[in-house]
């Protein structure tokens, strides 16, 4: 995610600022596009990720133990209070930031710019040995962020690093990314490879990703015109996509499950069910903002329903979600139960099962709703209220 106040614990942060000019030359396994005048335009990021819950069907009893405890996302290692503290110090030096991307006036347009990584999902990947996906998430986090502003991808940044390069490795990491950019129709502009002996355990990589995209003046998204009575219409997301991978793996270790093992009542495995990747919802989001009435866009990753939808709404308007109104996938039943993490954790950790949320005037919503089941489907999952905050019904 890009940037968050206060209680959204999505701690990235994304600002415009000048930086040293081109002339340097890149280093002997930078990798760049020589087609494109590189733009001195940086945005940076410090990543962490939020909680919540959901009052579902408990259809799973696979504990290890006998423990009644309750898990958190501090009890994974994500210390909520110390990332809002954080935030609060990076606003006063840097003013003005905020959304889920960073703007940059260039003539009649913004130039939007997003970061990201995937998080302790790679983890995940180390164990499973699927590679080749990981890239599509890497790039899905921050062209999603940036779509949310209404505006197209342009191009794609990405940085591999590692202790001991492994070719073969690297270049199915490398294959995702490339996948990704495909998806969401922008170009793979360049990257750094960077290889730092003894920094990573060997065999495992960090990924970081950047993106920028544009909008005009005249068509941002930006919630400013959202009044109580508007709708909230979510869109599916294909699994926990790529946050709250700390919580889910703690989890993992409390069950008597393994990666191997088939997810409960399904046809995968939890492995396969995890590394599922994260769905880009660029085109599908671009297609209905060119078709009128969106308002406002909310990407669904670190901080759930709680903290992302009030992001996108002007001062005293808040929301209601209506739980029944989709069902929540499997995989989400299953580490609520293994975890036996309570509802509002679920809900303020992960995207339930949708992953983008649009609000969106009544008229249009019928529109949009009737199109779903076509090319895509959607839900309306619940309504603009007078009030802050987000209540579940």
């Amino acid at each position: 995610m890009t940037v968050a106040f206060g209680a959204n614990i999505e701690l990235s942060r994304c600002f415009a600022r000048s930086i040293r000019g081109s002339n340097q030359k890149p280093g002997p396994i930078q990798r760049f596009s020589h087609w494109f005048q590189p733009l001195s335009v940086a945005a940076d990021k410090l990543g962490a990720a939020r909680s919540s819950t959901r009052n579902s069907c408990h259809l799973f009893s696979v504990l290890k133990s006998n423990s009644s405890e309750s898990l958190t996302y501090k009890d994974a290692g994500v210390d909520i209070d110390a990332g809002s503290e954080l935030v609060r110090r990076i606003a006063k030096m840097a003013p003005g930031i905020g959304g889920f991307g960073g703007l940059f006036p260039l003539g009649d347009s913004y130039l939007v710019a997003g970061t990201d990584g995937v998080g302790t999902k790679l983890k995940l990947a180390f164990e499973t040995g699927i590679h080749e996906t990981i890239g599509i998430d890497l790039v899905a986090m921050s062209v999603n962020d940036i779509v949310t502003s209404g505006a197209k991808p342009l191009f794609f940044l990405d940085y591999f690093a590692t202790s001991r390069l492994d070719v073969d490795l690297a270049e199915k990491v490398i294959k995702g990314i490339v996948d990704g950019c495909r998806q969401s129709d922008c170009a793979l502009l360049g990257g750094e490879t960077a290889e730092m002996p003894d920094f990573y355990a060997d065999g495992e990589y960090d990924l970081s990703g950047f993106a920028v995209g544009i909008v005009k003046h005249d068509s941002l998204i930006n919630g400013k015109d959202i009044v109580a009575g508007d709708v909230l219409i979510g869109l599916p997301s294909s699994g926990v996509h790529s946050n709250g991978f700390s919580l889910v793996r703690r989890v993992l270790a409390r069950s008597d499950l393994s990666l191997k093992d088939k997810l409960p009542s399904e046809d995968v495995t939890l492995g396969e069910a995890l590394m599922a990747p994260t769905v880009i919802y660029v085109k599908q989001v671009l297609e209905l903002i060119s078709k009128g009435g969106i308002k406002g866009i909310a990407h669904i990753t670190g901080g759930g329903f709680t903290d992302n939808i009030p992001r996108v709404f002007p001062k005293g308007l808040g929301a209601v979600i209506h739980w029944n109104s989709w069902e929540v996938p499997t995989l989400f039943k299953w580490i609520q139960e293994a975890g036996k993490i309570e509802d509002a954790e679920m809900r303020r950790t992960f995207n339930m099962g949708i992953g983008m949320v649009l609000v969106v005037s009544q008229e249009s919503s019928y529109r949009i709703l009737e199109g779903g089941g076509g090319d895509y489907k959607a839900y309306r999952i619940g309504e603009v209220i007078s009030g802050e905050g987000v209540s579940y019904q």
